[in-house]
Order: structure tokens, then sequence, then C-alpha cells
């Protein structure tokens, strides 16, 4: 399958992270206006998905030959896009610029992961960090030190967890701050929960490259 990133319509990019998988896509989708952004980057959309009411009349006309009208009001660009990778075959995502400007939207944005992974594995890569939604148990790669805050999207999931400097015991988050601002101890962290999903936060270090994972496949 391709390499797929979708470039929301927030902040563009600044860490060499996201702009490394930038780089590497082999396919690039954009919502609705970031495609201004990603044309001044020097880089051309493969599709731009959304109403178009963001999108200037030059680049309407440059890739008319990629546009996809959406004009449904009951979800955003960003979901949009997020479906039509889903229905043209394109399962493993990684979202930049989705943050940035408006906070509810960023929210908004974030909450929404759990809802993708339900149809495709996806990442969320900001200047700062990365986003990984897991429907279940999971053992995610990290390292020693690295900043880690979980985010339970209901309150009734109980989590234990390993290869956290605060380990959680079949622990109930109740607010979204309460698995914030924890540590890896190692490689690796194991979380054990049932009745999902669970957002995991890794934050990058000062200078760090993309750690792509099976991105390098």
């Amino acid at each position: 399958m391709s390499k797929t990133v979708i470039v929301a319509d927030g902040s563009f990019p600044v860490h060499p992270v996201p702009l490394e998988i930038l780089d590497r896509a082999e396919v690039i989708v954009c919502c609705d206006g970031s495609a201004e952004n990603l044309v001044r980057y020097g880089l051309k959309p493969d599709a731009i998905i959304g109403d178009m009411d963001s999108l200037s009349d030059d680049l309407k006309d440059m890739f008319a030959d990629r546009i996809y009208v959406d004009s449904n009001q009951e979800t955003n660009d960003l979901t949009k896009a997020v479906l039509w990778c889903c229905e043209s075959g394109y399962t493993d995502l990684h979202i930049i610029g989705a943050g940035g400007k408006r906070e509810d939207h960023t929210i908004g944005n974030i909450s929404l992961l759990a809802e993708y992974a339900k149809i495709v594995k996806v990442r969320m890569v900001t200047d700062t960090g990365i986003f990984m939604p897991f429907q279940s148990s999971c053992k995610v790669e990290s390292f020693k030190g690295q900043q880690v805050s979980i985010f339970s999207i209901s309150p009734a999931t109980e989590i234990t967890s390993k290869g956290l400097l605060y380990p959680l015991t079949n622990r109930k988050l109740n607010n979204w701050w309460e698995g914030t601002l924890n540590e890896a101890t190692g490689e690796f962290i194991e979380l054990e929960f049932t009745g999902g999903p669970v957002l995991v936060f890794l934050q990058f270090t000062e200078g760090e490259r993309a750690r792509l994972g099976d991105w390098e496949k």
C-alpha cells in the first residue's frame, strides 16, 4: 500500500519529523485549503477533498483533475479526507497540519482519531509529537525518558500499564489531564485495557528525527 499523508487545513508543520514524513509520502491528500500551504512548500497534492470553500480559484483550475467535492455539512474536511482514503484503498495514514489554529478544531481533530481507528491505521503527527489511537491493548515503541500522555475516550475504561514511570493499575481516567505528563522507562510502553479507545501521545525530543517504524518498509 502507498504511504499516504493527509494534510489538514491547520498550521502547516515546521518540525523535521512531520516534514520528513510529508517529503517521503507516495500519496498526498489535502483537506480543501491546505493545498495552498502544500504548494507553497513545493509539493503537489494527489487529491483535494472538501467543499472547496477555502481553495483559491487558481488552484481549483490547476488541480481540477484531482478535486473531489464533498459538501456534507455533518462532518469536517478531515473526516471527508479519511473516508475518501479508505474508499480508495489507502488504509495506512499519517495526518499532519491538524492543529495550531482554533483550539476547538484541534481538540475535535484529535478526538476523531478514535473514530478513524475503527476503519484505518492512523497516526496524527504534530510539531511536538505523535498521537496514536488504539482500540484494544497495545505495545508501543518508545525510549527511556520520552514524555508520554494517555487519554481515555471513555472514563469507564480501566487501564493497566507497563513501562511508565508513574504506572497505571486498573486506572479509570475520569478527566483528560489525569493520564498526562508521564514518562517512558524503556524501549516499550504496554497498555492493557478493554472498552477503549485510548489515545497515546509521544513527545519528540529536541532535534529528534522521525521514528518512522513501518514507514521504512
